[in-house]
């Protein structure tokens, strides 16, 4: 017998919303001239307690993105011991000082964005003789001021595959994120020019370890239009579960202010920063 308790969200709705999130995969998919077996829906169960992942697993979802280190290790830990083994992808900032935590416990990191991250994990790596597979993060933003500081600028990705190949890194694809936007519309030249750059980098030979097949992108508010565009996994987390309320930050990376929990703004992809223009979503 089960000793998680009953999760918060009712299973009866998870199944309602995974349902309908699913036909509109398939619809998205087949406007695209592709089949939603061909895109990963990937839970975002950021906050959410292992009753709820337990849940999802039961109706079949078998892959959850966590921002939170020791929270997902925490949930790990108690579905293992279940007796569910899904599959675990990081889509939050990582820090140079987690990334022997993330070994083991992830079999994807969605936030690979800096060259010195690349180190840290070939290092991290031989140490540990277990490495996730890997997306680079690109920031697509024009304007710097105004972006995100996380991820590589399209100019940079040269330089960043050609060091992951020399450190025998297993790179898969690309993720990116747009500013929040109301109309799903407005992303997509975002989600095109990932689209595109994904393509330009996949007809080079950029030798062994290195496949750029993979593009993480679209949320929520947006993963049709991602689909569209050639996602191949998509983050979803409040049209599967509903709004929740947002803790405080773990693990060193950024969050909500401290000082008790609140609800959460609208989210984009497991990370947490400054508004701009409006609410963000960035926690899927």
């Amino acid at each position: 017998m089960s000793t998680i308790p009953m999760p918060a969200v009712r299973p009866s709705d998870i199944a309602g919303r995974l349902r309908e999130v699913r036909e509109r995969i398939d619809r998205a998919a087949r406007r695209s001239g592709r089949s939603a077996h061909d895109v990963r829906l990937v839970a975002v169960t950021k906050t959410l307690d292992a009753a709820v992942v337990q849940a999802a697993c039961a109706l079949g979802l078998s892959d959850f993105g966590e921002n939170y280190i020791q929270e997902a290790a925490k949930k790990v830990a108690i579905l293992v011991g279940e007796g569910a083994r899904p599959t675990w992808h990081l889509i939050g900032h990582l820090q140079a000082n987690k990334v022997k935590a993330v070994m083991g416990t992830f079999a994807w990191i969605h936030s690979v964005d800096r060259m010195s991250l690349l180190d840290d994990l070939a290092r991290q790596g031989r140490a540990e003789a277990a490495m996730p597979e890997l997306l680079l993060q690109v920031n697509l933003e024009q304007d710097r001021a105004k972006s995100t500081k996380f991820g590589f600028e399209p100019a940079e990705l040269e330089n960043a595959l050609h060091a992951a190949a020399e450190r025998r890194l297993p790179v898969r694809g690309l993720m990116t994120f747009p500013p929040y936007f109301e109309d799903p519309e407005r992303a997509r030249p975002y989600y095109a020019r990932l689209r595109a750059l994904r393509e330009e980098l996949a007809r080079r030979d950029w030798g062994e370890g290195i496949e750029i097949r993979e593009l993480s992108m679209g949320m929520s508010n947006d993963f049709e239009t991602a689909i569209e565009e050639g996602a191949t996994m998509v983050r979803v987390g409040t049209s599967l579960f509903g709004a929740r309320m947002a803790e405080p930050s773990r693990d060193g990376q950024d969050g909500p202010k401290r000082g008790g929990a609140r609800m959460a703004e609208p989210s984009r992809d497991g990370q947490d920063g400054l508004k701009r223009g409006g609410p963000r979503r960035r926690d899927e």
